[in-house]
């Protein structure tokens, strides 16, 4: 597959490294929400879900963000389907260390042999020989953050994973995993309305790691165009004439140069309005 990713609606807010040798366009997709409802099994329409990821590349969208997890293993194989064998410059982004006893339920799992079952079965997936951003999703009070972090290290000595990433963690826990190995992203529920994880951008900032926002839209709150008037959200859409959705995104891309927001979406549509944020920031 060919594909030009300069020039393109998602590559208008421009882009952010991952590593020494990986940009990526700002605006990515985050592929969660296409498996079912949930977070569980397929979805409602597979075709629509296939449509999806297409229409992100063809958008321009170089980076996309999964997890084993969502599904379990649904949203992986579906990025295979729709756009195997992948394009030159498409990022694929997976990560590990949640297990899922149900939809909506979710379990951290942290030991090394289970991240390591965890790559080799998202390698397959995926049908990659290489992972080029393998996250931690989450530490594991149970396991030594040392040892989560270790295994992913010796994965990446092993060829598996080109670059280690994190998910849903500290200041503190982004340095202790940097002693281990050179850390790329952090991926933190951040958005207009919660900024809880400010010093982690803030510290990725000043390193220049890739800080992926996970919730961008606040978990679909963001997308109501008549919700909270009021709000700095609603002043900043009226004043630029951007759909609540768009004016999220456009915040996000204006607040960090380290920025890279995924809104995920089931719907070609809200895709499309989406991208279309990048060159509103």
């Amino acid at each position: 597959m060919n594909q030009n990713f300069t020039d393109t609606p998602a590559g208008a807010a421009g882009t952010v490294a991952l590593g020494d040798d990986l940009r990526v366009n700002r605006l990515g997709f985050g592929a969660m929400r296409i498996a079912g409802r949930g977070v569980w099994g397929e979805p409602k329409d597979r075709a629509a879900a296939l449509r999806v990821l297409r229409r992100a590349v063809e958008l321009g969208i170089n980076f996309i963000d999964t997890a084993d997890s969502y599904g379990p293993e649904t949203s992986e194989r579906l990025i295979a389907e729709a756009l195997h064998p992948y394009p030159q410059g498409l990022v694929i982004a997976t990560k590990g260390g949640l297990t899922r006893p149900g939809p909506d339920k979710w379990e951290r799992d942290g030991r090394p042999e289970h991240l390591r079952a965890a790559c080799e079965g998202s390698l397959l997936r995926l049908r990659l020989q290489r992972i080029d951003l393998y996250q931690l999703h989450a530490p594991d009070p149970k396991v030594p953050f040392e040892d989560s972090v270790g295994e992913l290290v010796r994965l990446q000595q092993e060829g598996k994973i080109r670059y280690i990433g994190l998910s849903n963690v500290t200041v503190s826990e982004l340095r202790r995993a940097q002693r281990l190995a050179p850390i790329v992203s952090v991926q933190n529920h951040y958005n207009i309305e919660n900024r809880t994880h400010e010093e982690v951008l803030e510290q990725c900032e000043r390193e220049t790691i890739a800080f992926i926002p996970y919730f961008p839209l606040g978990a679909g709150r963001h997308a109501q165009d008549s919700a909270a008037p009021d709000s700095e959200l609603a002043r900043i859409a009226r004043e630029r004439g951007l759909t609540m959705t768009q004016a999220a995104l456009a915040w996000l891309l204006a607040r960090s140069p380290v920025m890279l927001p995924i809104p995920g979406t089931s719907s070609v549509a809200h895709l499309e309005e989406n991208v279309a944020a990048a060159a509103r920031p």
